[in-house]
This record gives C-alpha cells, sequence and structure tokens, in this order.
C-alpha cells in the first residue's frame, strides 16, 4: 500500500511538472516571436542631414586691390603671389622706333607683404598703394645704356679747299636722349605698376658749325693777282688785286676777317723801316687804304683801297691786299666779320 502511494505521488509530481514546463516554453516562444516581428515592420526610416560648407575666414575683403591687382578673395599668400607676378611683368620702353623692354625686378623691389597686411584690414573697394624702392645706381645705369646707344654726335660742317676751290662739307645734325626725363617716367611707372609702353623721342643736337658760316669765302691767289668771292662752293665774284712784295709777302694760308672800317685813318706800321718817319693819315683821297678797310687776323695785315690804282695787278704793297676803291666798296658791303680768307 505504501508503495502504491508513493508512486501515486511520484506520477502526480511529474504531471505538474510538465504543465510547469511547457508554460514557460509557450511564454519565451511567444516572447521571441513578438521581439523579432518589431525590429523587422516598426523601425522608423532614415533621413540624410543637410551637407554645410564653411566659408574660409582667412581671406581678403571682395573687390580689394595692390596697385591695381585684384587680391579680394584671395588668401594672403595668394595675393603676395600675385602682386610680385604683375610687378615683374616687363615695361616697354620705344625709343623713336626700336622696341625695348626693361625688368622691373632688375632696378626695383616691390614690397608685396608689406601691401597685402594692409589690403587684408582695408575697405572693400579699396585700391591700396604699392611701395617700390628704386635702386638708384642701377636704373641710371640702364638709362646711361639706352642714351649711349642711340645718341649720335653733330658733325660741324667743314671747309676744305681742292684746287685754290672751296669745297664745302655740309654739317649733320646730331640726337640725344633726355636721360633726366627718361629715369623720372620710369620711376612713376613703376610707382604706379603701370606697364602701358614709354614712349621717348630724341632730341636733335644742332651742329655749331653749318654750311651757311660759309656763304661767303674770299680766295686769293698771289701769283695771278687775283681775289675770288665765292658763295659758299658757287663763285660770285672775281677781282683784280695788288698783293706783297716779295719782301713784303702777303701770308699765305687760311684767315678770317676780324675788323671792318669805313673811312679809316692809316697809321704807319711801328717796326716796319719803309714807314720810318711817315706820319698817321685821316680820311680822304690820299688815304693809303682808300675808303675801307677789311682786317685780318695776320697781324697788320688787310683787304683795302688804294690811292695807287695803277699797282692793281702786281705784286706791289707791303703785305696787304689793294683793291681798286669801288671794287673794295662793293666788296666791304658783302662781306662781314668772321668771313673767311684763303690765300695761296
Amino acid at each position: 500500500m505504501k508503495r502504491l502511494h508513493a508512486v501515486g505521488l511520484f506520477v502526480l509530481g511529474l504531471a505538474a511538472a510538465g504543465a510547469f514546463s511547457g508554460a514557460v516554453i509557450a511564454d519565451v516562444t511567444t516572447s521571441t516571436s513578438t521581439s523579432t516581428t518589431d525590429v523587422t515592420t516598426t523601425a522608423p526610416p532614415t533621413t540624410t542631414a543637410p551637407t554645410t560648407t564653411t566659408p574660409p575666414t582667412n581671406v581678403l575683403p571682395q573687390g580689394v586691390r595692390v596697385a591695381g591687382v585684384r587680391v579680394g578673395g584671395l588668401t594672403p599668400a595668394q595675393a603676395v603671389a600675385a602682386v610680385r607676378e604683375a610687378f615683374a611683368r616687363p615695361l616697354p620702353v620705344l625709343v623713336d622706333r626700336s622696341s625695348l623692354l626693361l625688368d622691373p625686378t632688375r632696378i626695383a623691389s616691390a614690397y608685396a607683404a608689406t601691401a597685402v597686411a594692409r589690403a587684408r584690414i582695408a575697405e572693400p573697394g579699396t585700391n591700396v598703394r604699392l611701395v617700390v624702392g628704386v635702386r638708384g645706381a642701377a636704373v641710371h645705369h640702364w638709362v646711361a645704356a639706352i642714351e649711349k646707344r642711340f645718341a649720335r654726335t653733330a658733325a660741324d660742317a667743314r671747309l676744305t679747299f681742292r684746287n685754290a676751290k672751296p669745297v664745302v662739307r655740309k654739317e649733320k645734325a646730331g640726337r640725344r636722349v633726355d636721360s633726366k626725363a627718361l629715369t623720372r617716367r620710369i620711376i612713376s611707372a613703376l610707382n604706379r605698376n603701370s606697364r602701358l609702353p614709354l614712349r621717348v623721342r630724341t632730341r636733335a643736337v644742332e651742329p655749331k658749325v653749318t654750311s651757311t658760316s660759309f656763304d661767303d669765302v674770299i680766295v686769293i691767289n698771289r701769283e695771278i693777282n687775283r681775289l675770288y668771292l665765292y658763295d659758299g662752293a658757287k663763285l660770285d665774284r672775281s677781282f683784280p688785286v695788288a698783293t706783297g712784295q716779295s719782301v713784303y709777302p702777303t701770308p699765305r694760308g687760311l684767315w678770317h676777317i676780324v675788323v671792318m672800317w669805313k673811312n679809316p685813318w692809316w697809321y704807319p706800321p711801328v717796326n716796319d723801316t719803309w714807314a720810318k718817319g711817315l706820319k698817321p693819315v685821316p680820311p680822304g683821297p690820299g688815304n693809303p687804304l682808300g675808303t675801307r678797310w677789311m682786317g685780318l687776323d695776320s697781324p697788320g695785315v688787310g683787304i683795302h683801297g688804294t690811292d695807287d690804282p695803277a699797282s692793281i695787278g702786281y705784286s706791289a704793297s707791303h703785305g696787304c691786299i689793294r683793291m681798286q676803291v669801288p671794287d673794295a666798296e662793293w666788296l666791304f658791303d658783302h662781306v662781314e666779320v668772321g668771313t673767311t680768307v684763303y690765300i695761296v
């Protein structure tokens, strides 16, 4: 009886345990199924948030320029590079018809970093000045080379003689570069950072002696006692004259008229024995010089009239050139101080 009662209790215990175990498994299954359904069916849809770009803060204000170079919106490093690149552009220099290029970096320095630093705090639209340091020796050396290249020395007219006839070689004008003006213009262009062409015209240099200086040339031939007046190289008039005796020869060579007198006094030469005891003669018919005197830069020698017309055509004077009085008066009116006299 006791065994039967124990077996019955054991059976009842197993039945109760099975019922409890089934309830636990069913609850776990149901919970798992519900959780899985929630994950796959009820999760909210995902959305992408909008992307925003932060503008750079280390740039120059919009519209700012440095010496005309746009640097607004650039970083300081970019702005400095842009200013330096613009300054390094060659400066065209046009001398007459020749075109030259000047490298600014060879003669000047641009303080680009300083200008950009000022541009960073400038108001929009400002044009900041670029400070340029020009090296004086370098710019003067460049301008001097240009001056030497284009300079031409003026050539004076020259008077020569061929076969006792005058030959006039015409003058030639020179030219020069105004170096001071060119230097000022180069420095101004660099300070303004301008690369517009600089146009330079050479200036004419006039010769000191022109062919008009030889409009009148007198040639005196002692051998045939003849005086020729040339207009340049063209013969104008000729006259018979008297020249010096063999003991008082008329001096050969190139001379000039230095004094011209009307109705002169005649004074006896101090150191000539032939004039010893003679007294000065006032103007008038008996004056040995006639009515006109054209003195040369050969001491005591001149072209003049005479009170002895019969001596014309001979070597009869004491070194001067005698002419008939009317001829001397005509010549006096057609020459001037400085006229060349060539005696052969």
